[in-house]
């Protein structure tokens, strides 16, 4: 295999992801040097995959990565639970991660300078390893609210997910949709988990639950309070496609929380970012390996069983890694 440059990893970021018991190789307390870097293979590489809250699906998902990374290829891997997209997207720029789950709005907006990075450098140095799987966005309440549409929602208390994180421009989104913003809604900056127990408290009316399907703090509501997932529907969901183009239409199947029929809504694509400071080889070796252990992603939550090859690069935004690329070439995924 060839060899090649090794990223620099941070010891804060050490630290938080594997308890702080590694230093990197050279002396002690100093990042190595180039030539040090060089004369590693592969082990010396260490990767932070970059997920989500602990009660979303990035986790599990980031955490089944980390794992075939470790056993595959024994590369020292850790996931990293995060704010989300907005956040995964600066660890990747700032060299704290090496990989990173994310939705597609974030990535497009990071990489233009515009939406919730209004005023910033755009990122061009973002690039994709793969389109994964389809998050629906789910708007939470409960049978007994009174809450019928998502246009009910004004004067009533909604979590909007993690400050800056993807389901909270979704949020964003979805109001203006439905011609509400903010200053309609009593907002509150809340994760998945936090967000239903806060409906369950009887704290807040609703909250956005941007995910795979299904969501298992949803699942936790509807076990006590008869969840309800209003749907996106009619010309709010045409102006969302028409407005932003990274939304689709998308259907929550029946029975995923006891709902008897399908319930319309909009999707937006996850995606798996790779640090364009990896070598051509190491993001080709991260590549192949992954995919060639996909039933173990696919395996690690039920939303991760639509990851395909056929599907790779649906919705990616930015280039792909030259090394992601070429693996998905050679395996025809890509023309």
């Amino acid at each position: 295999m060839k060899k090649f440059l090794s990223l620099l990893v941070m010891s804060s970021l050490l630290l938080s992801a594997c308890g702080g018991s590694e230093e990197p190789a050279g002396t002690e307390g100093e990042e190595p040097t180039a030539e040090q870097s060089e004369a590693g293979g592969l082990e010396d590489l260490f990767v932070t995959v970059a997920t989500g809250g602990t009660s979303g699906v990035y986790y599990p998902i980031g955490g089944a990565i980390a794992n075939i990374l470790e056993t595959e290829l024994g590369v020292d891997s850790s996931v990293q639970a995060t704010g989300a997209s907005v956040e995964n997207i600066n660890l990747l720029n700032t060299e704290r991660a090496e990989l990173a789950i994310t939705m597609a709005d974030a990535v497009l907006q990071a990489y233009e300078g515009n939406g919730a990075f209004e005023g910033e450098e755009p990122i061009e140095s973002l690039r994709g390893l793969m389109a994964m799987y389809p998050n629906f966005v789910q708007v939470v309440t409960t049978e007994d609210s009174g809450i019928e549409s998502i246009a009910d929602l004004a004067g009533k208390s909604v979590g909007v997910g993690a400050a800056n994180s993807g389901v909270e421009l979704n949020a964003r989104m979805v109001l203006e949709a439905y011609g509400l913003s903010y200053d309609d809604i009593e907002e509150d900056y809340l994760s998945y988990s936090e967000a239903i127990d806060q409906i369950k408290n009887g704290m807040i009316d609703a909250a956005f639950v941007t995910s795979g399907v299904p969501n298992a703090t949803v699942i936790d509501l509807d076990t006590t309070h008869s969840a309800k997932v209003l749907p996106i529907e009619g010309e709010a969901l045409d102006y969302l496609i028409d407005t932003y183009p990274f939304f689709t239409s998308e259907v929550i199947p029946a029975d995923v929380y006891g709902n008897e029929e399908e319930i319309q809504t909009a999707a937006i694509t996850n995606l798996l970012l790779i640090s364009n400071d990896l070598s051509e080889d190491a993001a080709y070796e991260i590549t192949k390996t992954l995919f060639e252990n996909l039933e173990a992603i696919q395996g690690s939550h039920n939303a991760a069983q639509d990851i395909s090859l056929e599907t790779v690069d649906v919705g990616m935004p930015v280039p792909f890694h030259p090394g992601a690329e070429r693996y998905l070439k050679e395996v025809g995924a890509l023309e």
